[in-house]
Order: structure tokens, then C-alpha cells, then sequence
């Protein structure tokens, strides 16, 4: 955190075409950010919880802030929400207001995640809050992921809470999901920090939009990351997701270089992201900047949220795109939400061998040693203890 003087933020503010005389000028004053409902009042405490403010943000002029967690970086007036709805300025300081608010904790296979490179046939123990920092119009989890946190129904759970009921559940891991968890970022820091200590492993999956200082405290932190790329055109991220393409492309190549094993999952979404010249792109790029071993999931759509009326990914879409990237290099190539399909598995890239046969989530053989093909020795990268 750091302040700005009043001439900074002065240029702040003009660079996003706003002035300080708009602060009155109804619920939207600055892009992205909103204003309390007046008639949800216990959602936002006027004295601030000492525990819950973030760790990235800047103090401006005028009692302003700007949140340094993702790609928005919104700049909140006294009272105002940024553009996820869930931090707040509170007397010129910045507040996450669902910390330790969740509204769903489950266990779930971790090949749901899906991480197929990453403890296999375990369990994971997954954390999930209202709101996202994207407005995807397919959004499979969008009955809270696109609604506020006075929308939707919370709980009270602690980071030290959370590691317990994962321990409970027999869980090795701990994850973060079903909403993008960059809008709970720092109570997913919180948490990461209590399950190392327990001895669990981390993991999450984002849509992988966060600033650099942000994204590497995270990094230091995860074992694992899973990064939706929802499209390869800054046109689909506009369009479509009301975000932005580069910032993505900026964190891959970051979380590349980090050591963290990374994961990409690309949901394949008819008339909008399939057309095969695009994936060529894509996939070329995966390869020759993140890695030939960077393990890909080509996700089936399923017609959902505000995009209803589009058709399920045909079959033969997901298997040219998975030809493609196997003609592009990449090693580990995944269809998903198509059960039974073939490429649920991971092959060895030397024998072609199947070293963990899945179905779906099920997993039913690891023929690995030692991170290791059983069959000829390849080294898989992943996490396998």
C-alpha cells in the first residue's frame, strides 16, 4: 500500500476521464465502482474490520483508494464499492467485506478443478464467495458469481475454520473456485497461510486478471494454479467477458517462469472462440511461451446464463481443437465435460501409453512411478505426492 499525493491522483482520475465533481452524480461515479444499498446496511460496517483490509491498494488524495489486486484497479471514493462489489472504502481505507464470508465450502474431486496433473483421485476442499471481477455472459456458476454478497446467502468461516473442515473431510488439498477468488483475495491468503501450515497442499482457479505484485504473493503461496483463457482476441474478452485479454496473457507468462505448476482449462464456446485459426494461435503461443508441458482442457459449453440459446459444443469442434494443439506441441491435451471420451486421460507423450485413466472425474489406474511413466520412464510433469 502507498499514498499518492493530491496531483496524482488528480491524474488518476482524468485518465479514466472522471473528476472529483462526478462524486455526487448518482450510484456510479468512477467506471467500476458502485454504492452500498442503502438497505443492506450490516453488509458494510461503518468502523472498519482492522483484520479484513487489503494488503494491495493505494491511498489517494481526497480519501480515495485504489484496489492493486486486478487488472481494473479501481479507484473507490469514500463509501464506494469497486467493480467486484466486494471491497470498500471505508473512511480512506480499503476493505474486503466478504473475508471469512463464504457462501460455499465443499469437497470435491480434484479432478473437477480440473487439475489432472496434481494429486489424482484425491480430494480437495474448495472455497467459493459471491461476485466475480468479470461479467462472462455463459458464466456456468453465475447465481452467485454474477450476484452481490446482499443477494446471496453467506456464512461465517474463518481461514483457521476452513483448514479444519478440510482436515475433517479427509481433504489434500485446499482450492479456490466457483467464483473467481481474485475477488476474495485476501481472505484466500488468508487461508493458503493456515493450510501450509497444517500441511495441506494449494491450489486455485482463476481467471488469472491480477496485478504482478498481487499474483506473485499469491504464487509464493500456491502449489497449483488452474487459469481459465477464455478466448485468444481482445474482442471475446470485451465482448463477451468485460475484461481484458492482455493482462491474462501478462500473468501466464509469470506464473510460467514461477515454478508453480500451472494448468489452462479454455471453455470452447460456439460462434464466439472456435473458429480453428484462433486455437492455432492460441495453442502456438502456449507452446512456444508457457511450455509444450503446459497441460491444456479444451471444456465443452453447455448453453447457460445469458447465452441460452447457443447449442452445445459439437464433439468434432472439441477434437479438431485438440488436434490442433497436439500439431501445435503441446503434450497434454484434455477434452472435459464430455464423459468417457477418450483424451479424459493422460497419455504419456513418449509411448503413448495411459498413465491415469479417467472418466469424467473417476479415476480408475495411475500407472506412474516416482512422477514417472511405468512404461518407458518419461518423466509427467505434476504433482504427485
Amino acid at each position: 500500500m502507498s499514498d499518492l499525493t493530491r496531483r496524482e491522483f488528480l491524474k488518476v482520475l482524468l485518465r479514466r476521464g472522471m473528476a472529483l465533481g462526478m462524486a455526487g452524480l448518482g450510484w456510479r461515479a468512477l467506471a467500476g465502482c458502485e454504492r452500498q444499498p442503502e438497505s443492506f446496511p450490516h453488509i458494510a460496517p461503518t468502523s472498519p474490520p482492522a483484520s479484513h483490509e487489503l494488503r494491495f491498494y493505494r491511498r489517494l488524495a481526497e480519501g480515495a483508494v485504489q484496489c492493486q489486486v486486478c487488472f481494473r484497479t479501481c479507484v473507490l471514493l469514500p463509501g464506494r464499492l469497486g467493480a467486484c462489489r466486494n471491497v470498500k472504502n471505508i473512511g480512506g481505507r480499503a476493505f474486503s467485506l466478504v473475508h471469512s464470508r463464504p457462501c460455499a465450502l465443499q469437497a470435491d474431486p480434484i479432478e473437477k478443478e480440473p487439475a489432472f496433473h496434481v494429486l489424482p483421485g484425491t480430494r480437495i476442499f474448495c472455497t467459493g464467495t459471491p461476485s466475480c471481477n468479470l461479467r462472462c455472459k455463459y458464466c456456468q456458476n453465475w447465481e452467485f458469481s454474477q450476484r452481490t454478497l446482499w443477494e446471496v446467502e453467506t456464512f461465517e468461516a474463518t481461514p483457521a475454520q476452513v483448514v479444519a473442515r478440510a482436515l475433517e473431510a479427509g481433504c489434500r488439498a485446499v482450492s479456490f473456485t466457483y467464483n473467481d477468488p481474485i475477488v476474495f483475495y485476501d481472505y484466500m491468503l488468508d487461508i493458503l497461510e493456515e493450510a501450509r501450515a497444517a500441511g495441506l497442499r494449494t491450489l486455485c482457479h482463476t481467471n488469472g486478471s491480477l496485478e504482478r505484485e498481487a499474483l506473485r504473493a499469491l504464487l509464493a503461496r500456491l502449489d497449483a494454479i488452474v487459469v481459465d483463457l477464455k478466448g485468444f482476441s481482445e474482442a471475446f474478452y470485451r465482448e463477451v467477458c468485460d475484461g481484458e485479454l492482455a493482462p491474462v496473457l501478462r500473468a501466464l507468462e509469470e506464473i510460467a517462469h514461477s515454478g508453480t505448476h500451472l494448468e489452462i482449462v479454455h471453455l470452447l464456446v460456439p460462434r464466439y472462440n472456435d473458429r480453428p485459426a484462433e486455437t492455432r494461435r492460441m495453442c502456438r503461443w502456449i507452446a512456444s511461451t508457457l511450455g509444450a508441458d503446459t497441460p491444456l482442457h479444451f471444456l465443452r459449453f453447455f448453453p447457460s446464463y445469458r447465452f441460452q440459446r447457443l447449442p452445445p459444443t459439437p464433439v468434432e469442434a472439441l477434437e479438431q481443437a485438440a488436434q490442433v494443439a497436439l500439431e501445435e506441441g503441446l503434450r497434454y491435451v484434455y477434452i472435459g465435460n464430455l464423459p468417457g471420451h477418450p483424451r479424459n486421460s493422460t497419455y504419456c507423450p513418449s509411448c503413448g501409453k495411459v498413465v491415469i485413466e479417467r472418466i469424467q472425474f473417476a479415476v480408475y489406474a495411475v500407472e506412474l512411478e516416482q512422477g514417472r511413466c511405468r512404461f518407458c520412464g518419461t518423466p509427467i510433469p505434476g504433482i504427485w505426492e
